[in-house]
């Protein structure tokens, strides 16, 4: 009944020798996919027939909240009485303070600033 005590470490070490080549041979593979996606080239149906309202309840939200009533970020009611659409634009594109750029994809910002200057 003397077993020997390296063998489930043995094989532990085995199966996690294994599991790091095979995610990485995955990651590799993945690499190519996820680089079209982040220079915009593909783009899947959803994004791109997403239409304004779509976009704001995907990406803005978390911070400007369900009623654009603010939270984090500042409210969106009657923005279009501060701001024209080319500055709506911009800070959409460019980002603003603590908001990140890049959240609505760049051929549909002008449409997204369209749609938040009518917000009342």
């Amino acid at each position: 009944m003397n077993r020997n005590p390296l063998i489930p470490f043995a094989l532990i070490m085995v199966m996690g020798i294994g599991l790091i080549f095979f995610l990485s041979v995955k990651g590799l593979g993945d690499m190519k996919e996820v680089a079209k996606e982040k220079e915009g080239g593909a783009k899947t149906e959803e994004t791109a027939a997403a239409g304004p309202e779509d976009i704001y309840k995907k990406s803005c939200v978390a911070c400007h909240g369900a009623n654009y009533e603010g939270g984090v970020g500042p409210s969106l009611k009657g923005v279009g009485d501060r701001l024209s659409v080319d500055q709506i634009k911009e800070v959409i594109t460019n980002g603003r303070g603590s908001m990140p750029a890049g959240l609505v994809p760049a051929d549909q910002a002008e449409e997204m600033a369209k749609w938040l200057s009518e917000l009342k």
